[in-house]
């Protein structure tokens, strides 16, 4: 059983040391443990400082990608590699790694395909009570997206199985967590939180400028990803709202034409049912056509992860069972 602990990197020089000297190399049910530093386009002594530390592995990129691209290049290495395991985690030495065995756990006595660590946000004293509560509260509405119950969506720290790399698919430069999280919702995998530590905040996030921008940036991938698996019963819901509202207001019409003798005919109720139906009927199609979407991306989804059995296959790897063989 082999463990990769991937670190993607921007400019983590001064942490990155402390970081690859915490992470464990024996653990109980695993018996190699490899790390993969992912330089994602540093201008400082980053890969000089994962050398001296004694990263397996760098994969480096010449500019700045963003950190979503930065973990897809990475799980995509992992997988030629020929990772069972891979264990994600900051290059600012946020969390600790001592707990990397409490994450790789539950996916080697088989009861999770992702664990996500739980930072318990609501008690992160780094984090100002007006974060506490958006962390709290960002993570309840993905959990309910995605249908799995994760405290701490935006935790980074997370460990994947075999299963869970070949399934996922990343289309955002900007992060993964909440990608992640909704997509491993409705694919089915197993999903469990385990508590973990976090370590004194060395520096300020660089993914984000604010807490607002990470919060707007989240949601709209949330929303994104979810509609990616629920747009049909999305547009139908708004456009039977809309078809009903166009109804009543043509009813209201057809009463006051058929029993009053008022000379106000309401022509403005006629003008916004036919808004209303208009609109409602118009999200209907919309709903078909994202559902064909959606189901040409499962296909697309399904396609690509036979191609990197075939490719690891090629590289004298053994490809997981597919769930549908």
């Amino acid at each position: 059983m082999k463990l990769i602990v991937q670190i993607p990197c921007l400019n983590e020089e001064a942490t990155l040391g402390d970081v690859l000297k915490g992470i464990p190399r024996s653990i109980p049910g695993i018996s190699v443990v490899e790390v993969l530093v992912i330089d994602d386009g540093s201008t400082d002594g980053t890969v000089a400082v994962a050398r001296e530390h004694g990263a397996d592995h760098i994969l480096s990129f010449p500019r700045n990608r963003g950190l979503g691209f930065a973990i897809r290049a990475g799980f995509d290495r992992c997988l030629k590699l020929g990772a069972d395991i891979v264990v994600n985690t900051d290059g600012d030495n946020q969390y600790e790694g001592a707990d990397i065995p409490l994450l790789v756990a539950p996916i080697l006595s088989g009861k999770a395909d992702i664990v996500i660590g739980d930072r318990q946000p609501g008690t992160v004293q780094d984090f100002s009570p007006l974060k506490q509560r958006l962390q709290l509260l960002g993570s309840r509405i993905i959990s309910r997206l995605a249908r799995v119950d994760v405290p701490d969506v935006a935790s980074g720290f997370r460990a994947y199985s075999h299963e869970a790399l070949m399934t996922l698919n990343l289309l955002t430069g900007f992060d993964h967590t909440a990608e992640h999280t909704i997509q491993a919702g409705h694919q089915r995998l197993a999903v469990l939180s385990v508590p973990i530590r976090t370590n004194p905040k060395a520096r300020e996030s660089r993914l984000f400028g604010s807490v607002w921008e990470f919060v707007g940036r989240s949601g709209v991938i949330s929303l994104r990803t979810w509609a990616q698996y629920q747009a049909l019963p999305a547009f139908f819901a708004f456009g039977s709202v809309s078809f009903a509202l166009g109804i009543l207001l043509g009813l209201r019409f057809l009463y006051f034409f058929i029993f009053t003798q008022t000379s106000d005919l309401h022509v403005q109720s006629v003008v916004l049912a036919a808004i209303f139906l208009l609109a409602g009927f118009q999200m209907f199609l919309t709903g078909i056509v994202a559902d064909l979407i959606a189901a040409n991306r499962r296909l697309l989804e399904d396609t690509q992860r036979r191609v990197r059995e075939l490719e690891l296959a090629a590289d004298g790897r053994e490809p997981s069972p597919h769930p549908t063989d």
